[in-house]
């Protein structure tokens, strides 16, 4: 997985990030209820949407639906040398995107769903998580599921842990409200689709 990687580190980062984009926007027109933006999230909505991870504590994110890695690639920036960063990703042009393209042993994409996200963890030899980012469209997903990856979630989070979603509505933040003790709401309009903030924390926060 991590020895494909020498043609890429000899890409200029412009055609990556051109390629990243392509990408990203064919999977779009393939599943747009999947992904819910033709273009990957800017960099002012990952810096707003990342502003309250405790960098020094996080030993253990998990990211649903990577995409392309434009997210995760920031998380990695950040991340403590000895973290560990899950990125559940259902879209297996991404997951072999992501497993070629970025080469961090820190990193474990999983082909499957956050509805899941107990069981993956599970195998990935971990119990609980620091923060868990989130920027699938909660408002395309069937009720059941969405329930179950909220209170999955919940459960699996560390009780000063916290969930950090982006939307590009805010039709989840009710259900959000239901399942979680605290939840404190942004807006970030620089971004393609403008995009709802939302950090949520346990009950026992």
């Amino acid at each position: 997985m991590r020895g494909a990687n020498v043609v890429h580190t000899q890409t200029s980062p412009q055609r990556n990030r051109n390629g990243d984009v392509l990408l990203f926007a064919r999977n779009f027109f393939r599943h747009p209820r999947m992904l819910g933006s033709i273009v990957p999230s800017s960099r002012f909505l990952i810096k707003q949407l990342l502003e309250p991870i405790n960098w020094n504590r996080a030993r253990v994110l998990v990211e649903y639906g990577p995409g392309v890695g434009t997210i995760t690639t920031e998380l990695l920036r950040q991340m403590r040398p000895d973290a560990t960063l899950i990125a559940i990703e259902m879209n297996p042009d991404f997951v072999r995107h992501l497993r070629s393209a970025i080469p961090d042993p820190r990193l474990q994409v999983v082909q499957g769903s956050a509805a899941d996200v107990q069981e993956i963890l599970r195998r990935c030899g971990l119990t609980r998580a620091d923060y868990i980012i989130s920027g699938i469209p909660f408002s395309t997903i069937p009720a059941p599921v969405r329930e179950r990856i909220l209170r999955k979630t919940c459960e699996m989070l560390e009780p000063t842990g916290a969930f950090l979603v982006y939307q590009f509505s805010s039709r989840v933040l009710q259900d959000l409200k239901r399942v979680f003790g605290y939840v404190g709401r942004k807006f970030q309009p620089l971004n393609v689709l403008p995009a709802h903030l939302f950090v949520c924390q346990p009950a026992t926060a």
